[in-house]
């Protein structure tokens, strides 16, 4: 028997328990960073759920205490006021940072000077944001100067209102969307 007739099936075989070896590898770091976003996607859908009983039981104290102001009243078309439960915890996990309640900075296209901006029209909150028109917001970039008044304002309600309601997941997946702010 000659050598060689030995040796390169054993060499074949070596190379390929070393490629298997590392190809196993390779795909055991992509199943760990697959489990690691289905964790966040997990542990955001937690807090969503208890973002989502703390409003429920807020919403049905408020239904038995209005229930029972007007028992002897007559029926009205009064709107309850909305309410917002900013929930910190729920923002963090779906954006992976600290999210602070009414930064506008959290809409796409909006920095630190276009808040400032925003804020001295009178506009501070994500309710005063998703409230305003595009018209009145390009009117307010407008009054700041050429640098401002190239910005796209027409998704900027949208998003604030989205923040104001706390869907933070719809936020985060429409601004995964967006083209520099713009759908």
């Amino acid at each position: 028997m000659n050598i060689s007739s030995i040796f390169i099936p054993v060499l074949v075989g070596l190379i390929c328990g070393i490629l298997g070896y590392l190809l196993g590898k390779m795909n055991s770091k992509q199943h760990d960073s697959l489990a690691s976003a289905l964790q966040a996607d997990l542990d955001a859908c937690k807090a969503n759920v208890k973002n989502l009983k703390a409003r429920i039981s807020f919403l049905e104290a408020e239904l038995e205490k209005s229930e029972s102001i007007t028992k002897n009243q007559p029926f009205t078309d009064a709107v309850p006021p909305a309410v917002n439960l900013f929930d910190a915890e729920l923002a963090t996990t779906v954006y992976g940072k600290t999210i602070i309640k009414n930064d506008l900075k959290i809409v796409e296209g909006i920095g630190s000077k276009i808040e400032s901006l925003l804020h001295n029209a009178g506009i501070s909150t994500w309710q005063n944001l998703s409230e305003a028109s595009t018209e009145e917001i390009q009117d307010i970039l407008d009054e700041g100067g050429e640098n401002y008044a190239i910005h796209n304002p027409s998704t900027w309600s949208k998003q604030a209102l989205l923040a104001y309601e706390g869907k933070w997941q719809e936020l985060k997946d429409l601004q995964e969307e967006m083209l520099g702010g713009v759908e």
